[in-house]
């Protein structure tokens, strides 16, 4: 097996920080004091990568964008392409013009690879099968997730999954790539697009796209937020994630939500709006309860569009999931992934959900 493998280095950089995606946001990202990303799941995949495939032949490109990481997992990486032309730019410089080079390089040479492996995130995958189309070139694509959104259906469920793919797959499918518009989206706005159609290598370790519709969940809101009134007075911190369902709660709770964010409520009245994971972090108390939706069609509690509940939030808190019943009909179990493989383990196993004003479901985080 032949793989090139590319690292976005900002992929997901604006994700903890509150900016929902790093398009055109890096500096902004990186004035909050946001940590890369990108380079640890880039490492967990080829940790495994070399732990189920050692004899894997990687071509990748010169720093920042794969060769020590590659060369950290024990490979004897071949470097493909110095999309800087000698120079060594910071990671924030890197951009879709370089991954296209690098995209370009992988398979327009003599030995052209089997598969490309890229880390980022949706625009990052819009940026290689652009560069995959415009070469003509059917190589197959699959992306280890570390952005923000991961709308597409090109990804592994996690790092070591897509290992786990790229090493065992014999036959792969077209799927769709889609991206959004981050300013957009940041304005609450969520209108995924269709970006491009390619080769995805075929296995249950894929993630399916995104689903907008979740039914209705009027009674589900009116009894999670009767709950959380009972509580008022004891000082219980709620944080509250995004998505549509656990709005319907802010909103029966009688304050607007934050676009597409997630917002602390404690006492009666919202103490954080959007925060950040600092800003949730400096927010909790002696008992908290995070209050979060699964992604339709994904079934992802963390990991997709709410990094801001990062590990450190998560530890601190007691878990309570909600959804609509239509949501959970769509997906065979639920799924986390928080850039911690321990806290991703322990939250693994049967949990209740709750569907509606008094009623729950079991559901298995796999």
């Amino acid at each position: 097996m032949h793989v090139g493998f590319a690292v976005n280095p900002v992929a997901g950089m604006g994700g903890r920080v509150g900016l929902k995606g790093t398009d055109g946001k890096v500096a902004e990202a990186v004035a909050r004091g946001a940590e890369p990303r990108a380079p640890d799941r880039a490492r967990r995949a080829l940790e495994r990568l070399a732990a189920v495939a050692p004899e894997t032949w990687v071509s990748t490109a010169a720093d920042p964008m794969g060769e020590r990481l590659v060369r950290e997992a024990g490979f004897e990486p071949v470097r493909a392409v110095d999309p800087f032309d000698g120079a060594t730019p910071d990671p924030t410089e890197t951009t879709a013009e370089h991954t296209a080079r690098v995209v370009e390089a992988f398979v327009g040479g003599e030995d052209p690879v089997d598969l490309v492996l890229f880390v980022g995130g949706d625009g990052t995958a819009t940026d290689v099968a652009t560069a995959l189309e415009r070469t003509g070139s059917e190589v197959p694509m699959l992306g280890v997730p570390a952005g923000v959104k991961v709308y597409s259906s090109v990804f592994a469920v996690s790092p070591e999954d897509a290992a786990e793919v790229a090493a065992s797959f014999s036959r792969t499918e077209r799927r769709e790539v889609m991206d959004i518009d981050e300013d957009a989206y940041r304005e609450g706005e969520v209108n995924p697009e269709l970006r491009a159609v390619a080769h995805v290598p075929v296995a249950d370790d894929l993630q399916s796209s995104k689903q907008t519709a979740s039914g209705t969940v009027e009674s589900l809101a009116e009894g999670v937020a009767d709950d959380i009134r009972e509580r008022e007075g004891e000082g219980v911190t709620f944080v509250l994630g995004p998505g549509s369902t656990v709005g319907a709660i802010k909103a029966e709770l009688g304050f607007e939500p934050s676009p597409i964010g997630v917002d602390v409520w404690r006492d009666g009245e919202v103490v954080v709006r959007d925060g950040t994971e600092r800003e949730i972090l400096d927010a909790l108390g002696d008992e908290n309860v995070i209050v979060v939706s699964p992604i339709g069609g994904q079934g992802f509690v963390f990991g997709r569009g709410n990094p801001q509940l990062s590990p450190a939030v998560i530890r601190r808190c007691d878990l309570r999931i909600v959804a609509s019943r239509t949501k959970l009909d769509d997906v065979r179990a639920l799924r986390v992934d928080t850039d911690d493989p321990d806290l991703d383990a322990e939250l693994s196993g049967w949990v209740r959900v709750r569907v509606g004003k008094f009623e729950t479901r079991m559901m298995k985080i796999v």
